[in-house]
């Protein structure tokens, strides 16, 4: 048996039809059909393509993904249905969020199509966060303050481009750069542009090709109190950076007259 042969036999039965009927709809034999569903022959690429139209769902699922484990009313599918989100909540009827580690966070990104990566991760619930995927995301680096190393970004999965809004901020998942945290600025024809809050860095585009998955931001965890005198230090290095990055400006203007 296949993981194609246990799907297609747990989706003819989640309809209650019998092989005869299924093979009719598909314009197959039944006995032809039943070598499929036994795992006594693979299916040609035609035949993949019946089923996966009939059925609704990517052939990638039904070869790669057990979606018996995933119930189809709790799924939340991505667009083609390239992998699938289960929508698990816990006994309270809370939504449960994955927490993507800090240490780990560089293999999201072969991770994140994987149910059996995504059901590994740790989750916790937070009550006033429901009606939508939640994620957790660890922060990294000084570019979106309060947010440092040790923090998280709680984010809501955002199924289309077109919804996101200039603004608001996101975790971007790109095949480049992997997990980023950052503010929309504007919606492009072919591409994004994103900011950080700390001006010491510039803008920057994000081609619609390398943009994987898109988070915006619902919450956040801190590992330490909060301290106020943090945003103090902020100003002061934020001053500091500010220096820095007119210095930088200076040095490449006089580069280009040296040249």
């Amino acid at each position: 048996m296949s993981i194609f042969s246990d799907n297609i036999r747990f989706l003819r039965t989640q309809k209650k039809l019998s092989q005869q009927e299924l093979a009719d709809k598909i314009l197959l034999s039944r006995v032809r059909y039943s070598k499929y569903e036994d795992g006594r022959s693979e299916a040609p690429y035609e035949i993949l393509i019946r089923i996966s139209k009939y059925f609704n769902l990517s052939i990638d699922l039904l070869l790669t993904v057990d979606i018996r484990k995933y119930p189809l009313e709790d799924v939340l599918r991505l667009p083609d249905n390239r992998i699938v989100l289960p929508v698990v909540v816990d006994q309270l009827g809370n939504n449960s969020i994955e927490i993507v580690p800090q240490k780990a966070s560089m293999g999201y990104l072969s991770g994140y199509s994987d149910p059996e990566y995504i059901e590994s991760l740790q989750r916790i619930s937070l009550p006033f966060l429901t009606n939508g995927k939640y994620r957790a995301f660890p922060a990294k680096g000084d570019s979106m303050p309060p947010f440092k190393d040790g923090s998280y970004i709680v984010g809501k999965y955002i199924e289309n481009i077109k919804d996101l809004k200039s603004g608001k901020s996101y975790v971007f998942v790109t095949l480049n750069d992997g997990i980023s945290y950052k503010r929309l600025i504007s919606l492009n024809e072919k591409s994004i542009t994103v900011a950080a809050d700390n001006s010491f860095y510039t803008p920057y585009d994000i081609p619609f090709g390398e943009i994987v998955e898109v988070w915006q931001y619902a919450s956040g965890i801190f590992p330490e109190d909060f301290e106020p005198e943090l945003f103090e230090n902020y100003n002061v290095k934020e001053i500091l950076l500010g220096i820095q990055k007119d210095i930088r400006i200076l040095d490449e203007k006089f580069s280009k007259k040296l040249d």
